[in-house]
């Protein structure tokens, strides 16, 4: 591993795909927690993936895992390069990164994603200015992007006074929520740095105090049900914590899904029919499928 200079807040993973390998491979990478994954072309050879991971990640695991991955994509007589390279961040590295290939991007009929450093994102769009940090979702990937889509139809046609966003990463769904109409979201996170992130960009967007974000696990979250909730987490969460759900979302309440491939959406959709949610609407993005639930009036006594 190659060393560099100042304080690490990132591990970055780099590995060479050909065009029929990249978007299984990136997709792996977000799986496997990246923050962050920039394509780079070489020139008429295999593409370039740069992967960014928060710099608590265990290092040899995730190669071994990538190493894996490629292995498996190998067999399958794609193109990929012999084994992913790992080496720390600087700060100043991973900012350099997205600034060069994070740039401002349309969401749905309404949203304008940016980052800060954008002084022209004018627009007659709602703009979110989400600073790209250890925290994932800043509307470019598929999933962030289709839960976007999915808010923004749910919040203009029922206008649901508060909502919940379970693993929030850098609070861009609590933060369009609000800036949608929504009065006010209840953001957690297992991670410290998430909810810092969220606190950060709350600001950032003028929303702070109506979104609080709060260290908590999703299983615990001591919250009333509310009538919208957000949880942009992996297909396994999901499964886990149906259940949960049906606590957390009120009576006739939407849920919003993402983090799932597509392949994972009809089996995540099975799992929560049988806890007494009905499936409205899905979209699916670069390969990734979010979607929309309504609940039953479980709570229609309380």
């Amino acid at each position: 591993m190659t060393t560099v200079a100042g304080r690490s807040a990132y591990v970055e993973l780099t590995v060479d795909a050909g065009e029929e390998a990249t978007e299984a491979l990136t997709n792996f990478l977000w799986e496997l927690g990246a923050v962050g994954v920039v394509e780079e072309a070489a020139g008429g050879g295999p593409a370039r993936l740069r992967a960014f991971f928060p710099a608590t990640v265990e290092s040899a695991a995730l190669a071994a895992r990538t190493d894996a991955y490629l292995a498996g994509l190998r067999a399958l007589d794609l193109t990929v390069g012999a084994a992913a390279q790992l080496a720390p961040v600087a700060d100043a590295d991973w900012a350099a990164a997205w600034r060069e290939h994070f740039r401002p991007i349309a969401v749905g009929r309404t949203l304008l994603v940016t980052p800060p450093w954008e002084t022209s994102a004018a627009s007659d769009r709602v703009v979110l200015a989400i600073e790209p940090g250890r925290a994932f979702g800043t509307g470019h990937h598929g999933t962030t992007a289709g839960c976007l889509e999915l808010l923004e139809a749910i919040v203009a046609a029922e206008q649901p006074a508060r909502a919940l966003d379970l693993g929030t990463g850098s609070g861009i769904l609590a933060i369009a929520a609000v800036r949608l109409g929504v009065a006010e979201v209840l953001a957690c996170d297992s991670d410290p740095d998430a909810v810092a992130a969220t606190e950060g960009n709350a600001a950032r967007n003028g929303v702070a105090g109506r979104v609080r974000a709060v260290v908590a696990d999703v299983a615990t979250l001591a919250t009333a049900p509310a009538p919208l909730v957000l949880a942009n987490l992996l297909a396994a969460a999901h499964r886990a914590l149906a259940s949960r759900y049906r606590e957390l979302v009120g009576a006739g309440g939407a849920l919003v899904l993402g983090g799932l491939l597509d392949a994972e959406a009809d089996d995540v959709t099975a799992v929560l029919t049988a806890h007494g949610f009905r499936r409205e609407a899905a979209r699916s993005l670069e390969g990734w499928t979010s979607l929309a639930f309504r609940h039953a009036a479980l709570h229609a006594s309380a």
